[in-house]
């Protein structure tokens, strides 16, 4: 039996062991690196981190009606927001909007890209329908939508007439206000969703369906078992987009309802923004902004901790 020597351990030991590199910058490499990167952190400190640090500092204030903070607060904004039934209704409300655009968006968007990753004759034209809301303005759209929801002269009132049913107050109605307002955002986010969502379906390697077919699965077993997990990084992304853009949406809220009826689309974007500029209660807004971004990156950390354990890279 041979029996190595010593020597010749450490002789292979010192072959085989891990060599460290260091990296260091020197000067003129970290002159490039501030170079480069020198205006793009110009611009997030002047429109990001200045006005996030500013927020923060305002909202410790009560403030006149221009803004400039007289009186220190400390947390009473928070503390009143956080104890005020509006508020909270405005915080469920934002929750329940924000809920059901970001399910219907990824879900009717998924089922339109798989409708529209088929090889059909004249699947082009309904691709370009789906997707046709990305170039849409959003007051276009409102326009478009209060046409719509009109009670004497819109699409769903003639329906209504024509089946002899009773005509539904969209607008009027807190109920049917706030679906009306999440049926339109659905609508203007599906062309983004949907031509994301085609665009990951189409990469699928069609090698996976053709053996999936022989062994004689259904196509709605390759749709569970093969397109989900297989584009499951995208609608990620897509749900963690569309979830933080609901919780920022405006433009619709305020040209369709203002809030309106009795404050049941009142979400907290739009309520930050007439606490601010209608009432001039500036600090109570600050406040208010402050908490919201709190519960976006609450939301997302739920995402991240939760939903990505699923994903598969």
């Amino acid at each position: 039996m041979l029996k190595t020597t010593t020597p010749e351990i450490e002789e292979i030991k010192t072959k085989t062991k891990k060599k460290h590199y260091s990296f260091s910058l020197n000067a003129k490499d970290k002159y490039y690196a501030l170079l480069f990167l020198g205006p793009s952190l110009l611009i997030l400190s002047v429109f990001v981190f200045y006005p996030m640090l500013k927020t923060l500092y305002i909202s410790m204030f009560l403030t006149n009606t221009l803004g400039k903070t007289t009186v220190f607060n400390g947390f009473n904004n928070y503390t009143q927001l956080l104890s005020s039934p509006e508020y909270i209704t405005s915080m469920i409300s934002t929750l329940i909007y924000v809920l059901s655009v970001t399910v219907l968006t990824v879900s009717i968007g998924l089922l339109l890209a798989n409708l529209a990753s088929q090889k059909l004759a004249g699947i082009g034209v309904f691709r370009t329908l789906y997707s046709i809301t990305m170039g849409v303005s959003v007051s276009v759209a409102a326009i478009f939508w209060l046409f719509i929801f009109n009670p004497s002269t819109g699409f769903f009132a003639i329906i209504s007439n024509y089946l002899h049913l009773p005509v539904m107050n969209w607008l009027t109605d807190p109920k049917m206000a706030m679906w009306a307002v999440i049926i339109t955002t659905v609508w203007m986010n599906l062309g983004f969703t949907f031509l994301i969502l085609l665009g990951s379906i189409s990469s699928v390697p069609t090698t996976l369906y053709e053996a999936a077919s022989v062994e004689g699965a259904s196509n709605r077993r390759q749709f569970f078992k093969i397109t989900i997990p297989m584009i499951s990084p995208t609608l990620f992304f897509v749900s963690t987009i569309t979830l933080i853009d609901s919780f920022k949406s405006f433009g619709l809220i305020d040209l369709i309802t203002k809030g309106g009826p009795t404050n049941s689309t009142n979400m907290l974007v739009y309520r930050i923004y007439k606490d601010a500029f209608y009432s001039g209660n500036y600090g109570q807004a600050s406040s208010e902004a402050i908490i919201l971004t709190i519960i976006i990156a609450f939301f997302t950390f739920l995402q991240f901790k939760f939903l990505e354990k699923r994903v598969n890279y």
